[in-house]
């Protein structure tokens, strides 16, 4: 008897679009989409109920300012947690929506986080080896996947962001009646100003700012040194990605709580 009359038939069904999701995987290669699904679908309650909840954002002996809040550029915002003296007058929703959709459009448009939102929510395809849920495929050429093509610019956006953070947090140094020190507080604005820093530069826009289009980097000593900075946290992008969307809701629950008086703002030192 021949070899080819012992080999097994190997049928790969379910083209793209079939009606079931077919594989040869025997691993749990469905884990890692629930899990993603779990996350996101948990932050994106989260964040919609903090932003209609606009109460306890802000606790004023520390300085401390949710991330969801900041700018809080609303003239309804609680005194002290005003961005200066500039404000947008008749805004009858949470200051929070005046800000989000930059954050959130960052994040939403950002490669990592589409490859994972496309495949957990989409199962376009869920996992490598497993056939697709559509029966078409239009890349991101179609309204609204275009849009994610504006991914750079909110990139630049979110290098504000980060900016207004970080000076957030150097705010939670100045403690009333004893000057410099150091709470939970600051130390939890500025782990949180530190994550998104490295989600932002670890980002592929911004490897590409510093040394895409150029033919020769010796002709480009600066951007070479910079580019060499951010590929390696390139490497790391997925993990700032998840450390750093979990630490924000972190950190508004930790402002939350100490602005309610349900929990203390103990000093270190």
């Amino acid at each position: 008897m021949s070899t080819t009359e012992h080999a097994a038939k190997v049928v790969l069904g379910g083209t793209r679009g079939g009606p079931d999701v077919a594989t040869l995987r025997t691993d749990r290669w469905w884990l890692q989409p629930v899990i993603t699904v779990s996350v996101l679908t948990a932050f994106i309650i989260y964040a919609t109920w903090s932003a209609f909840n606009p109460h306890n954002y802000f606790y004023e002996p520390g300085s401390l300012i949710s991330p969801l809040y900041s700018p809080c550029l609303s003239s309804s915002c609680v005194a002290g947690a005003k961005f200066g003296a500039f404000t947008v007058s008749h805004w009858a929703l949470s200051p929070a929506f005046l800000i989000l959709i930059f954050p959130l459009g960052f994040r939403m448009t950002c490669y990592y986080y589409r490859r994972s939102y496309y495949r957990a929510f989409w199962w376009s395809p869920p996992a490598c080896a497993v056939s697709d849920k559509h029966e078409s495929y239009s890349g991101e050429t179609r309204f609204p996947l275009l849009m994610q093509n504006a991914h750079r610019y909110f990139f630049y956006a979110g290098l504000v962001f980060n900016a207004l953070l970080t000076y957030d947090a150097i705010r939670a140094f100045d403690l009333p009646g004893s000057g410099f020190g150091v709470t939970v507080g600051t130390v939890v604005l500025c782990v949180n100003a530190t994550l998104l820093w490295l989600y932002s530069l670890s980002c592929h826009a911004c490897r590409h700012l510093c040394g895409g289009n150029l033919k020769s980097f010796s002709k480009a000593p600066i951007r070479f040194r910079l580019w060499k900075f951010v590929t390696p946290l390139n490497a790391k992008h997925m993990n700032f990605a998840w450390a750093s969307l979990v630490f924000v809701a972190l950190t508004d629950v930790y402002v939350r709580l100490v602005a309610s008086g349900a929990i203390t703002n103990y000093h270190i030192f």
